[in-house]
């Protein structure tokens, strides 16, 4: 089952000759999971061959230009198109606001519904779930109410080997009860174990995305242990009055993060345009938390 991370946009506040504003998508079982939604996203989605029929989700972090100023352009194209599934936005309620102004003034004739779904409470919630995944808000710190969001695939049923089914061959009740955990009585009354019968599936995988945020050491507990946590690193340690000015993160930060929270994998990005080069992030963060890497636009990280 596919659960992978393209990176449409790694930049902070403007875009550049080589990086787009912020923005991701999560292909979660051929499921594609947009998650903010910066300047270029629609093109960023093109080049990465992103089915625009299978994304019927879009998580807003918050309402900073660089991270909506792509929703107009997008839900357009998709007007374009003749789309008619419902697409359904989360973020902050104010996220209303901005989609009325759009449909009023550019898609009076909008050919599919957009719902928005406003994410309020400070702490974590589930906001979405399907078969598959399930999706989680939790509170960031910044200059204006803030969510991250956290992508959590649960935990699937026990696999039935195949040598079981010609062997004994479990009626269709039998075989959900052993996919549960139950053991198998056969017909003269004798017990099979479960484990007998069955093979363990993978653990299930999940994936943090942080972004913007100060230092905010409250979230190591909703995102502890996540396979790969996505957190801004807006600055370099050089800046971290600047960052704490403009409640952002530093490299060293994002790393910090990342350790307390015991995550197996940190993604670091949003980086501030006022650096000529990017060399110096990945080695800064990587003196804390070796297992870090910078994000670059249109990298596909498999978790």
């Amino acid at each position: 089952m596919t659960f992978e991370l393209t990176v449409l946009g790694s930049s902070s506040a403007l875009p550049t000759s080589t990086k787009f504003p912020a923005a991701q998508v999560l292909n979660a079982h051929e499921r594609f999971f947009l998650i903010d939604c910066g300047e270029g996203t629609q093109i960023q989605l093109r080049k990465a061959k992103v089915k625009f029929g299978r994304m019927n989700h879009i998580f807003i972090s918050h309402l900073h230009g660089d991270h909506v100023f792509g929703l107009f352009g997008l839900l357009s194209t998709l007007n374009l198109l003749g789309r008619k599934t419902t697409m359904h936005i989360f973020g902050h309620s104010d996220l209303k606001y901005i989609i009325a102004f759009y449909l009023e003034h550019f898609a009076p004739e909008n050919s599919y519904e957009i719902e928005i779904h406003p994410v309020v409470k400070r702490q974590l919630q589930l906001i979405f779930e399907n078969k598959a995944i399930e999706v989680f808000a939790f509170p960031l710190k910044h200059k204006v109410p803030t969510f991250g969001y956290l992508f959590r695939e649960k935990k699937r049923l026990l696999n039935i080997k195949k040598e079981v089914i010609e062997k004994y061959n479990p009626s269709i009740k039998q075989i959900v009860e052993i996919k549960k955990g139950a053991d198998l009585i056969t017909e003269k009354d004798e017990i099979v174990s479960n484990k007998e019968l069955t093979i363990v599936p993978p653990k299930p995988r999940s994936f943090a995305y942080c972004s913007d945020t100060m230092v905010y050491e409250k979230i190591t507990s909703y995102i502890k242990g996540v396979d790969l946590l996505y957190h801004e690193a807006t600055f370099l340690e050089c800046d971290t009055k600047l960052a704490k000015s403009t409640s952002h993160s530093t490299t060293v930060q994002a790393a910090t993060i990342a350790k307390k929270a015991g995550v197996k994998k940190l993604l670091i990005g949003h980086f501030s345009t006022r650096y000529n080069s990017y060399e110096e992030f990945l080695p800064e963060s990587r003196k804390i938390f070796r297992h870090t890497e910078a994000a670059e636009d249109l990298s596909v990280y498999t978790i």
